[in-house]
């Protein structure tokens, strides 16, 4: 595997999973607080680790002793199998793990229940901006633009907190199946309308909201363009046309870490600047520290920067 040379493995499903695991420990971790050898390890241990693969006969199945019945979740993401195929261990596993939390879902206090992502969509684990929606006085109820929505987790909190008509977008149709899932799921379906779209609908509302990437970079894999933001596009995107979308006496909210800043990768008078140029000003902005175990783990290659990280609501209006 160290040359790059895939392997094809057809002995018992837990030793794959145990060599799975003693290559993964192999690979020596980054030094502390180095954030391009930092994305550079994940992207040398991600290729590494793909090159071990199992076998899949029609139907999904895996041919191996003791493998998991991995039927519904594989046919949920890559569709019917007809032929045989192999797939890498290690996104199997991710397919295995994402069809879990689909079914269990994951608990939002803010919204007194829970929401189930599907695979390669942003799961809601971390929750402080989802507390800080919830928490932000509103502008008005009448309608909300939700944009780059995900699993629909703050178009939920919106309608939960009375807000009449919502429209959410997002580019990625499994986000829109996943938000519209959600909020059908949660009761909240003729109220909320998802619709694929890049950031905006048409028309105008009191109030929309986004959650964009927070890191800008480039994303390697489905889930990390719910990480990384190449050139900072959406961020920038989202505030350059809020303007136009919004009623005159509207509000945008900018729900952004920091993290980007502790890391080097953006300044905080970048982003002012970027605020000031669409024509935006700060009503007011509020934050919340993170909760979630990285950012108090000490073995975490980033430890320092996510130690100080702090996620905040911009109150933004024309």
């Amino acid at each position: 595997m160290s040359s790059a040379t895939a392997l094809l493995w057809l002995g018992s499903y837990p030793a794959a999973r145990h060599l799975l695991d003693a290559v993964n420990r192999r690979i020596p971790p980054p030094p502390p607080d180095d954030y391009p050898r930092y994305r550079a390890d994940r992207a040398r241990r991600a290729r590494l680790l793909s090159l071990l693969y199992v076998p899949l006969d029609p139907g999904h199945v895996v041919p191996l002793r003791r493998a998991p019945d991995v039927r519904t979740a594989c046919t949920a993401v890559y569709g019917p199998l007809d032929v045989p195929a192999a797939v890498p261990l290690r996104e199997l596993l991710g397919v295995l793990g994402a069809a879990e939390w689909r079914r269990r879902g994951i608990a939002v206090p803010a919204l007194g229940a829970r929401i189930h992502p599907h695979y390669g969509v942003f799961a809601p684990l971390r929750q402080e901006y989802v507390d800080l929606v919830a928490e932000t006085p509103l502008p008005g109820t009448e309608l909300v633009f939700d944009i780059g929505t995900g699993s629909g987790v703050l178009a939920a909190v919106l309608a939960r907190r009375g807000v009449e008509r919502l429209v959410a977008t997002d580019s990625d149709p499994r986000a829109v199946a996943c938000a519209a899932e959600n909020l059908a799921r949660l009761g909240f379906g003729a109220r909320a309308e998802v619709v694929r779209a890049d950031l905006f609908p048409p028309g105008r509302a009191p109030l929309v909201v986004a959650n964009p990437p927070w890191l800008p970079g480039r994303p390697r894999t489905p889930l990390d363009h719910a990480v990384y933001d190449p050139g900072s596009r959406m961020l920038r995107g989202f505030l350059d046309r809020a303007r136009r979308h919004l009623t005159p006496d509207g509000e945008a909210w900018l729900v952004l870490s920091d993290l980007a800043e502790h890391l080097g990768l953006r300044t905080r008078a970048a982003l002012l600047g970027w605020i000031t140029a669409a024509g935006l000003r700060v009503v007011a902005r509020t934050e919340a520290v993170p909760r979630h175990p990285r950012a108090l783990d000490p073995a975490d290659p980033l430890h320092r920067a996510r130690s100080a990280e702090v996620t905040s609501l911009w109150r933004l209006s024309p």
